[in-house]
């Protein structure tokens, strides 16, 4: 396939992205110009005011990235110019499924209809106008779809999948240098490029050299700090709970889960939803509240480092959130309605696990005398690993102003139950 490049992009990260004809025809369909409405990390503009980047330059960075990674010279003589193309495309369209809010409205497709954003990408590369630009193009949108949502199995190239999605794919690695750079929180500086250049194939996997293992720290500790300063930052998090339960409120009226074509579904962003809630008299007093800055507050915080039952049921199932802020509702002598117990665990976060990175899950090699490539255990080479592999979670309650101070007391004295050994408050 004759590579013709178009022209480029100038990005703030990368500066100049180069594309190809080809893709530009991918750039210019209506789901991928759909990504520069929905704002890459909503809520956290009212921490940090320059966080209004979008999914759409974070998907032309992770585009520009998966690029990178095939062209380096382990990878390179592996794959073909069809399969770099694809990787490219593939990285571009990984976010096409996001909906309004990006990971907020996450909430509402895996409760009303059990579905990720990663389901919805697939369904609408398979379903959309892509599979006819993807046709054109000569490409399966099936295959396509597979790679986007990392779950292409069974391939000789796995490879290639990992590139999208892995524990040290492409997406992340945008996302920790372009996040970073727009909230202006940067913990650490970390060369994306240098753990691009250690990238290799081992047994068919993507796996790295252990030469990058201190810039593999770096991208561990800036992925934790990241999350503490930028994802789970209480205001960013109580303006994504305000949207969280706005959606949720409004959905029987508006039908935001009840589209049926991917057209249906691509109508929603950020712009058309905001004021279709700001519309909904269910959801219209939180939307004002937004408006303002007026924000849940976070009552009580704790921190928790150790493997608890107790805590990980708090932490796991909503019935026991559920039973947990019941009890501090009857104490503080308000409606149960007006608290919000939240984790990271749940859906509206862009983790999905308790565990932040499992070091582990990161497959690294080290090079023998004679050429050859063993793999390594991380945890037996680098001190810093091992602390970093631990167990971390965050438990906050919100509610609003006026009952702030009787949340905060009622939820020290329900929360205060909790083994001491596995929480330490800061």
């Amino acid at each position: 396939m004759p590579k013709i490049y178009w022209g480029e992009i100038k990005d703030p990260v990368y500066g100049y992205v180069y594309i190809t004809e080809n893709e530009r025809s991918v750039i210019d369909s209506y789901p991928v110009q759909r990504l520069r409405r929905l704002r890459q990390l909503a809520g956290a503009e009212y921490v940090y005011p320059g966080a209004n980047h979008t999914r759409f330059e974070h998907s032309v960075g992770v585009m520009y990235l998966a690029g990178k990674a095939v062209e380096n010279p382990n990878l390179s003589q592996v794959v073909s110019e069809e399969d770099v193309e694809a990787v490219r495309i593939a990285g571009l369209l990984h976010d096409v499924g996001h909906g309004p809010f990006s990971h907020v409205f996450e909430h509402l497709l895996t409760k009303k209809l059990g579905k990720t954003h990663e389901d919805m990408t697939m369904w609408i590369i398979k379903n959309s106008e892509l599979k006819e630009v993807l046709g054109k193009l000569g490409h399966k949108p099936e295959y396509i779809a597979e790679l986007a949502a990392g779950s292409l199995l069974g391939s000789s190239k796995a490879f290639l999948n990992q590139i999208i999605r892995s524990s040290i794919d492409v997406d992340k690695l945008d996302f920790v240098v372009r996040d970073t750079y727009h909230t202006g929180a940067e913990y650490g500086f970390v060369d994306i490029f240098r753990l691009i250049h250690s990238f290799d194939v081992l047994e068919g996997n993507l796996a790295v050299d252990i030469g990058a293992l201190s810039t593999l720290e770096s991208f561990i500790i800036a992925r934790i700090e990241s999350f503490k300063s930028i994802y789970f930052h209480r205001v960013g998090r109580a303006a994504q709970i305000m949207l969280a339960t706005a959606l949720e409120r409004a959905d029987p009226e508006l039908g935001l889960s009840a589209f049926k074509t991917p057209e249906e579904y691509l109508a929603m962003d950020d712009y058309t939803v905001w004021t279709m809630l700001k519309n909904c008299r269910k959801s219209s007093q939180i939307i004002r509240d937004l408006e303002r800055r007026r924000m849940l507050k976070c009552a009580y915080e704790q921190t928790f480092y150790v493997r608890d039952k107790t805590v990980s049921n708090i932490f796991s199932a909503e019935e026991f959130r559920n039973q947990i802020r019941d009890r501090i509702a009857r104490k503080a002598d308000v409606e149960p309605d007006s608290i919000v117990i939240d984790v990271p665990t749940v859906p509206s976060v862009p983790y999905h696990h308790s565990m932040l990175v499992e070091p582990m899950e990161i497959p690294v090699f080290s090079k023998t005398k004679n050429g050859g490539k063993e793999i390594r255990r991380l945890s037996e080479i680098s001190g810093i690993f091992e602390v970093l592999k631990g167990f971390i979670n965050i438990l906050r309650v919100y509610t609003d102003e006026r009952n702030r101070a009787r949340v905060a007391e009622a939820a020290s004295k329900v929360l205060g139950e909790i083994p001491s050994s596995a929480k330490i408050s800061y």
